[in-house]
């Protein structure tokens, strides 16, 4: 009579273990076993399409436009009941009016002048309908269109006098500090992300220029810059889904 043989265990194969592929049947990898990615991988993932913080380019997130419109909201009721903030405001004004030179606080200022800031953004929105991004170039510019209709209503309703010129009236907020704000971000945006701390820093210097010059006080030039941020944020949104699903773009050789 035979011996019936002894089961063993299963054995191990190695092969098995140390011999897979990425995105194979029975992988190591945290792939799944049918080849398809798993449902959130790293570099699948994508930007949000609402244009919160982290996008590319940078585009004004819920946060960002929520900070801007409180802080315009609360410098407006300051300025119309004059306020500790307006008094700070002055004072600081007072202080740095003509610290500098008035030739370079002027030629500052008229970087916000409709004379250079318009033909910028003119310029930006050609090169983006060239490229296919007729949408962007819209929104850039209805945003520009936007600024005297925000803005002169404003200045209109708190009639705050000038830094150098008490007997005027309707200084806040800043119009050059929009528009400079309004078409250099806007140029950056249809343009290329690598303009945008050239328009950064060309506002910045109209404001300064603004407030050393005298034409304005800080809190015009900073309620200008909290107004221009929902103003930016669609011409930003549209630059960043790139051309238009209907343009060809000119160097492509198939139809649209």
């Amino acid at each position: 009579m035979r011996e019936t043989p002894r089961a063993e265990p299963p054995q191990p194969r190695p092969h098995r273990a140390v011999a897979h592929t990425p995105g194979a049947s029975c992988s190591g990898t945290p792939h799944r076993s049918d080849g398809r990615p798993p449902h959130t991988p790293r570099g699948v993932r994508r930007s949000d399409p609402l244009g919160r913080p982290g996008t590319t380019p940078p585009v004004p997130g819920r946060p960002a436009l929520f900070s801007a419109l409180v802080a315009l909201v609360v410098v407006t009721w300051q300025v119309l009941v004059h306020g500790p903030l307006a008094r700070l405001d002055e004072r600081v004004s007072r202080a740095v009016v003509d610290s500098v030179p008035r030739s370079l606080s002027e030629l500052a200022s008229d970087l916000g002048n409709m004379t250079v800031a318009l033909p910028v953004l003119a310029c930006a929105m050609a090169y983006a309908v060239w490229r296919g991004r007729r949408i962007a170039a819209l929104y850039a510019g209805l945003a520009m269109a936007l600024v005297p209709l925000l803005v002169v209503p404003l200045k209109e309703w708190t009639a705050r006098p000038g830094p150098l010129e008490p007997w005027a009236h309707g200084y806040y907020p800043s119009g050059h500090t929009a528009t400079a704000a309004v078409a250099y971000f806007g140029a950056a945006f249809l343009v290329s992300n690598r303009l945008i701390p050239v328009a950064a820093l060309l506002t910045a210097l109209t404001g300064t220029g603004l407030i050393l010059r005298g034409f304005h006080w800080p809190l015009d030039v900073l309620a200008s810059l909290a107004l221009c941020v929902p103003l930016l944020t669609w011409p930003a949104l549209a630059a960043r889904r790139g051309p238009d699903r209907l343009t060809r773009r000119p160097d492509s050789d198939g139809p649209p």
